[in-house]
């Protein structure tokens, strides 16, 4: 198994309880959110409360990365280490290892329902991580790695719906899982990317299921509710159902591509015309569209050489490719075979959901009851990254300090070497 696709976790001594998370951190720990057009780093910790504090943050403009994915590993290096070093000196620690977000390597989901014999007597924390590892073994593809393996459910006999089976006598114990994989040499990019800013991965979580974390509440995870995350390079899709994750996909699409739509089509540098959409661009027409000229500079022409478009031809450019955004979205929820149970709601977050009119028109082709949405507020961290474009960081937060987690992940592995002795058994792996 993939290095990147482990986790050394302790499991609990006692049952674990799904309502409340138990810290994971008794000191600061860091997250990474590594986008197209945007690279965050929040360092926080757990108070006595089991509240999040944010002690540091920092981030710089995404430079090295397209699609979630790295494009050139010394340009991602500066910006990751700009916007660590920010933290870092703000939250006066520094950081080894940290959780960042999975958008890169065509991450995929399934479900699997796995049978394990227990033969009557009580379930242990062994005949889990047996049905758990048996899973892994039947999500195994060549060249990808598995990432979650989420026990959604178990079934001890005719006792349908048990979060956690330890100490339940049956004769068969059965699981359903949530297995993200994604393609192992762009999770071998990202590593050694990290590598050479001197940080480990701690984890590797889902992006779309961390956004999710950040701006559900608890009746829309339990009733059903699709999360659409649309970043700079990507669009994130997580669907929760009964209190789960039940589904997560990438699709290759978002904000940028809008970006660049309206530099190719009006000629125009691509700086400016993200200004276009950022103080212009919408979704939906509206009646003073024709009327309202905008100042568009050409691309090779000199400063003053600067033509004027009406705002509708702005706007006719943006609404082809959200609402193909959207028509995928809607083919990739029916093709999942989970449209009923994701309910009939959808939560916009992400940077370019804040898109005027991205709302009304996820509601036209969706067909579902749409709502924008803001990650919780956390103690510490500043206004500016508070809204939608940082609901990823926060989930990360969350999700490292604990939450969301069913059976708090148990470890299917032996503890592996850590720090520099286990980056030598890695090269060795690599090369022998």
């Amino acid at each position: 198994m993939n290095d990147l696709s482990r986790r050394i976790l302790t499991p609990p001594d006692e049952p674990a309880e799904p309502t409340r998370a138990r810290p994971r951190h008794t000191g600061p720990f860091g997250v990474l959110d590594i986008g197209t057009t945007k690279i965050a780093c929040v360092i926080g910790r757990v108070e006595s409360d089991g509240s999040i504090r944010v002690i540091g943050f920092g981030w710089q403009k995404g430079r090295g990365v397209r699609g979630g994915g790295i494009l050139d590993i010394e340009e991602a290096e500066r910006a990751i280490r700009a916007a660590v070093g920010q933290a870092e000196e703000e939250a006066g620690t520094r950081l080894r290892a940290v959780t960042v977000n999975l958008s890169a390597g065509q991450p995929e989901s399934r479900l699997f329902n796995v049978q394990w014999p227990v033969g009557g007597r009580a379930v242990t924390e062994q005949d889990i991580r047996r049905v758990l590892s048996e899973g892994r073994a039947r999500a195994a593809s060549e060249n990808r790695s598995i990432i979650h393996a989420l026990p959604l459910a178990f079934a001890a006999d005719d006792a349908q719906g048990v979060i956690d089976p330890r100490g339940l006598h049956c004769e068969t114990l059965v699981a359903r899982l949530h297995v993200v994989d994604a393609v192992t040499t762009a999770l071998r990019s990202l590593d050694a990317c990290l590598a050479r800013c001197d940080l480990e991965i701690a984890e590797l979580v889902s992006a779309p299921m961390a956004a999710g974390m950040a701006t559900l509440v608890e009746d829309e995870r339990l009733l059903g509710a699709t999360v659409l995350d649309m970043g700079g390079g990507t669009t994130g899709m997580a669907v929760f159902a009964e209190g789960q994750l039940l589904h997560t996909a990438q699709l290759p699409v978002g904000g940028a591509h809008v970006t660049n739509d309206i530099a190719r089509v009006l000629s125009t540098p691509v700086a400016h015309a993200e200004r276009l959409k950022t103080l212009y661009g919408s979704a939906q027409s509206s009646p003073d569209d024709e009327r309202e000229m905008l100042p568009v500079p050409l691309v090779g022409e000199e400063e003053h050489q600067i033509a004027k478009v009406p705002r509708s031809m702005v706007v006719n450019i943006i609404k082809p490719r959200l609402e193909e955004t959207f028509e995928m979205v809607k083919e990739r929820l029916e093709g999942s075979g989970l449209a009923r149970a994701a309910g009939h709601r959808v939560v916009l977050t992400g940077g370019a959901s804040q898109l005027s009119g991205a709302r009304d028109m996820a509601h036209r082709v969706l067909g579902r009851q749409v709502r924008a949405g803001r990650p919780a507020p956390l103690r510490g961290l500043p206004d500016s990254a508070s809204g939608p474009a940082f609901a990823t960081a926060v989930g990360l937060l969350a999700w490292t300090a604990g939450e969301g987690r069913t059976l708090h992940d148990l470890d299917l592995d032996a503890e592996r070497p850590s720090g520099l002795l286990r980056r030598f058994v890695n090269f060795l792996r690599e090369r022998v």
